[in-house]
C-alpha cells in the first residue's frame, strides 16, 4: 500500500480538565480529550500531554500505555510500581480487552468482520504506517456495526493486537477511513468532522489488588 505523506503537525491541545473515571490506592483511570498527547513530544511545545497532567494532581502515577493523540477515551495509569508491572504484562499478554467507537465514511456493505492485515512503519512519511505482508508485525482488529446514517457507519471495534495506527489503517484498508482522520482519511471523509472519530469507549483488566477482571467505561463523545 502506498502512503502519501502526512499532512503538517500543529499542536493545539484542548484546554479542559483532567476527567477522572476511577481512583484507588493501585489504579489511575482517565477519560482522555482528543488532541492531546498521551506522552510528551520531544519539541519543548510539545510538554503538554495526559501523563504531565495526571501527575500534577497524582505524582506517583505511571504510564503503562497510550492512545493516539486525536482518539480520546478509556486510558490507566498505575499508581504503585507494582501495578506498573501488573498491569505492563497485562498488555503485552494480550489480557486486557478494548472496545472503541468509530464513525467511518461509506456504507459498510457486512454487519462484520475481521482484519487480519500486518502493519509497518512507512519510514519516509512517518509517523504513518503500513500495511506489509512481508515484513508488517501481525495486527488484528474484528468489527462490527452498530448503527448506520446517510453514507457513514457507526462500528465498534474490537483489536486483539495493539499496533500503532491499527484501526485508522485498518478501517482504511475496507475503503472506509474514519472520519476527521487527518493520516489516513480522504478530502470528503477528512472535513466532516473537526476531530478523529475514534473514542476508546471500554478497557477491561485483572485488578491488579486482587486480579478481579473489571471494566472501565467512557461516554463517546460524538
Amino acid at each position: 500500500m502506498i502512503s502519501s505523506p502526512p499532512k503538517p503537525f500543529c499542536y493545539a491541545p484542548p484546554d479542559i480538565p483532567l476527567k477522572v473515571l476511577h481512583q484507588d490506592q493501585h489504579i489511575l483511570i482517565l477519560s482522555k480529550p482528543s488532541g492531546l498527547l498521551t506522552v510528551p513530544g520531544k519539541p519543548e511545545a510539545h510538554a503538554d500531554c495526559l501523563e504531565r497532567r495526571a501527575r500534577e494532581r497524582f505524582p506517583e502515577a505511571r504510564i503503562v500505555h497510550r492512545l493516539d493523540m486525536d482518539t480520546s477515551g478509556v486510558l490507566v495509569m498505575a499508581m504503585t510500581p507494582e501495578s506498573h508491572r501488573h498491569l505492563g504484562l497485562q498488555f503485552e499478554r494480550r489480557k486486557t480487552e478494548k472496545v472503541y467507537t468509530a464513525r467511518v465514511w461509506g456504507n459498510m456493505s457486512q454487519d462484520a468482520g475481521c482484519v487480519t492485515a500486518p502493519l509497518i512503519c512507512d519510514w519516509p512519511n512517518r509517523p504513518k504506517q503500513i500495511i506489509d505482508f512481508e515484513q508488517g508485525r501481525k495486527a488484528e482488529t474484528n468489527w462490527e456495526v452498530v448503527g448506520r446514517e446517510a453514507g457513514v457507519t457507526r462500528v465498534c471495534l474490537h483489536p486483539v493486537t495493539g499496533r500503532s495506527h491499527q484501526l485508522r489503517v485498518h478501517m482504511l484498508s475496507l475503503g472506509h477511513p474514519i472520519l476527521g482522520d487527518n493520516l489516513y482519511a480522504h478530502e470528503r471523509a477528512l472535513t466532516a468532522s473537526d476531530r478523529l472519530q475514534l473514542h476508546s469507549t471500554s478497557l477491561t483488566i485483572h485488578h491488579p489488588k486482587d486480579g478481579i477482571r473489571v471494566t472501565f467505561t467512557d461516554f463517546c463523545p460524538f
